[in-house]
């Protein structure tokens, strides 16, 4: 009458799953926004903010859609925080007291090392809907122009060219293999995220800001040198 459970065929009862304790399941959350952030970057990257979606989102990183809702609020939550963390990582590249050469070439490493991260500034720039409020920008753009006029005025930097023209020629250096690989390969010969093309970028930007290239190049002239 009181025969064993495995003897009438009955399955055997389920063992009860251990609770994770909290630091266990504090770090799975955490993994999971990771997966969510790497995701949104890669998606933002390759379709800009206006032709994302959180359903792509998700499925790139293998989790429920409404974990993005839960954790970021949403699309726009997301792109919030790749912001602030780009604009963090941004900050820590240039050591205090490095040149102006020594930053150009940390931000070019920065930048093609990690293509999708100004993939975002390449959306905005090109009016991405809601890729990044202007307001924002403008003011990070000529805090950055100015700094290249006090080093003018140091003698870093050569004053024969106009401060904007130094620093839109950086960025286009750094921008232009992800946005025009083709025509930076078709010039240079090199793979646009090579080695070789990092290493022209920052020698032939180090003589056209250099002090004594100005004055070097007028000087020829006048004795009719090239």
């Amino acid at each position: 009458m009181f025969e064993k459970m495995s003897d009438m065929g009955a399955e055997p009862l389920p063992r009860a799953r251990r609770a994770q304790p909290p630091e266990e399941r504090g770090q799975a959350a955490e993994q999971t926004r990771e997966r969510i952030m790497r995701a949104a970057l890669e998606e933002f990257g390759a379709k800009g903010f206006a032709g994302s979606r959180t359903a792509s989102i998700a499925a790139r990183a293998g989790v429920n859609q409404q974990l993005i809702s839960y954790y970021f609020g949403g699309k726009q939550g997301l792109l919030d925080e790749l912001r602030r963390r780009w604009t963090s990582l941004e900050g820590a590249l240039v050591p205090p007291n490095s040149s102006f050469e020594e930053g150009f070439a940390a931000y070019l490493d920065a930048t093609l090392d990690n293509p999708d991260w100004p993939k975002l500034v390449l959306w905005q720039a090109l009016g991405d809907s809601d890729a990044g409020p202007a307001d924002t920008l403008l003011p990070r753009l000529r805090k950055a122009v100015a700094s290249v006029r006090r080093r003018q005025d140091d003698g870093e930097i050569t004053g024969d060219l106009e401060a904007e023209f130094i620093l839109l020629l950086s960025y286009i250096l750094a921008f232009a293999p992800l946005a025009m690989p083709g025509f930076v390969e078709g010039i240079f010969g090199v793979d646009p995220l090579s080695p070789e093309y990092r290493r022209r970028c920052r020698e032939q930007l180090a003589r056209v800001i250099d002090p004594g290239h100005g004055a070097k190049v007028r000087s020829n002239a006048k004795e009719g040198q090239p």
